[in-house]
């Protein structure tokens, strides 16, 4: 039973087993404190699989209501967010493997979904000059192409622990992978992409898959919709 009703602020305070308590009880703050919190990560798991922005979102949100009808079965063993990224990311393989039934040739096909990110962050980004922009234009489509070839297992290692800052174990347990395998996918990732970029990717590859903003609002507001709450 849910105690005393809290004030938005305070579900920011609450541990994940609590939070889960209140989001099961469809408390519609509980349900935005989660989905804020995890939006981008969740996002970048899906991507990391599917490589297509529009399957990414889809997959999160069903993900999402997955999640928020299971969340009896969280028992806190893990965090929160490493619990709906497990269920992201195998939501994303079911989703890969029926896209390949589909179309088999989907995988070789040009992947180009990060353009919008790049104009979004140019928009709202202070002015450079024209010779910082054009270098910065030319990274961003070769990191884009470059993080797009990688296998899919090293793939999803990379965008994990480079980009969304997981740990090796949360990786491993997310990944259902071995600690071991993590750090050596992780390092042939690394390797394979400093074969062809010569500046520091690690900078800026976070702003290359971003899930913010209005792209992060809308998806809240539709699990909330479809949530009836």
């Amino acid at each position: 039973m849910i105690d005393m009703p809290l004030k938005h602020a305070e579900f920011e305070m609450l541990d994940d087993v609590e939070l889960a308590r209140y989001a099961a009880a469809r408390n519609p703050h509980a349900v935005r404190t989660i989905t804020t919190r995890n939006n981008q990560r969740l996002f970048r798991t899906a991507w990391s699989v599917l490589r297509n922005h529009a399957d990414a979102e889809e997959v999160v949100q069903e993900a999402y209501l997955k999640a928020f009808n299971s969340l009896e079965t969280f028992n806190g063993n893990s965090s929160l967010s490493t619990w709906l990224t497990r269920i992201v990311f195998n939501a994303a393989i079911d989703r890969r493997r029926a896209i390949q039934r589909r179309h088999t040739e989907y995988l070789q096909q040009d992947i180009a979904i990060l353009e919008e990110y790049q104009a979004r962050y140019e928009a709202q980004s202070s002015p450079r000059s024209p010779e910082s922009e054009l270098l910065r234009k030319q990274f961003s489509e070769l990191l884009k192409s470059v993080i797009a070839r990688l296998p899919d297992e090293f793939r999803s290692v990379f965008v994990l622990r480079d980009i969304e800052g997981l740990s090796v174990a949360e990786t491993a347990d997310v990944l259902q992978i071995k600690e071991a395998t993590v750090k050596s996918r992780l390092f042939r990732a690394r390797r394979e992409l400093r074969k062809h970029l010569e500046l520091k990717f690690e900078t800026i590859a976070s702003d290359a898959i971003a899930f913010a903003g209005a792209d992060c609002d809308a998806m809240t507001n539709r699990v909330l919709a479809v949530l009836n709450i």
